[in-house]
């Protein structure tokens, strides 16, 4: 369906990534993983550069709806970026398969850069649902600075001991000793993750980790079931 939400407030969680939370009349119903459609160009649906796919970064538990985005120069981050509050923006929501769901014990999360947003809406709604889930998170950037939502997962990580978080950078040694400096590999994997192949394992970020993510975890003697994925593109 499309609705009309209206920005209630911009969050900057990365140098170039920054949520836009909106806030909506009614609930809108949608489940976590999930994304939605930003509409900017509405004579012309099927404009690609100004019509954009992102992932709600928020939880369906929460009365306002996030999509985070890292700004670019296309026309569509410019738009975004020229956002202020009160002004109003079209969504088509909700769209996408790749969802958790209540009944899974155990999950993992193999995700690069921007591939985190879904991430933020699953896990902050299993800590608004008292889930007892047992969640592993490997999330890889560039460098240590570009980690987005790296405060809200700290802080997740301190209240619900269920929660494991391990960052990678790939690019640039990191100054906080607790980050990896690695890509996601078997190693990474190995040394940090229990029994990869009984868990549910979601890959969300650009097509080529994702690809390689998956790959992976067959590797691993995962199977094909068990492995959900999203491919961020046009980013």
């Amino acid at each position: 369906m499309y609705v009309k939400v209206i920005l209630r407030e911009r969050i900057k969680r990365a140098p170039t990534v920054e949520s836009f939370r909106f806030a909506v009349e009614e609930k809108i119903s949608f489940l976590p993983g999930q994304f939605c459609q930003v509409i900017f160009d509405e004579k012309n649906p099927s404009d690609k550069e100004l019509n954009k796919f992102l992932s709600l970064s928020s939880s369906p538990t929460k009365d306002y709806l996030e999509v985070t985005k890292r700004l670019s120069e296309s026309r569509f981050s410019q738009k975004l970026d020229s956002l202020k509050p009160k002004d109003e923006v079209l969504l088509k929501i909700p769209l996408g398969t790749c969802i958790f769901k209540d009944e899974y014990k155990r999950v993992i999360f193999l995700i690069g850069g921007i591939g985190i947003t879904p991430v933020a809406s699953i896990i902050e709604y299993i800590m608004d649902k008292n889930l007892d889930t047992d969640v592993t998170l490997v999330y890889s950037n560039g460098r240590e600075e570009e980690i987005a939502f790296k405060k809200e997962l700290d802080a997740w990580q301190k209240i619900n001991k269920n929660l494991k978080v391990f960052y990678t950078v790939t690019e640039l040694a990191p100054k906080d000793k607790t980050i990896l400096y690695s890509r996601i590999n078997k190693d990474v994997l190995s040394k940090n993750v229990c029994d990869v192949p009984a868990c549910v394992n979601f890959i969300f970020g650009p097509p080529k980790m994702v690809e390689a993510m998956e790959n992976l975890c067959l590797e691993l003697g995962c199977c094909k079931d068990n492995v959900k994925t999203e491919k961020f593109i046009g980013y």
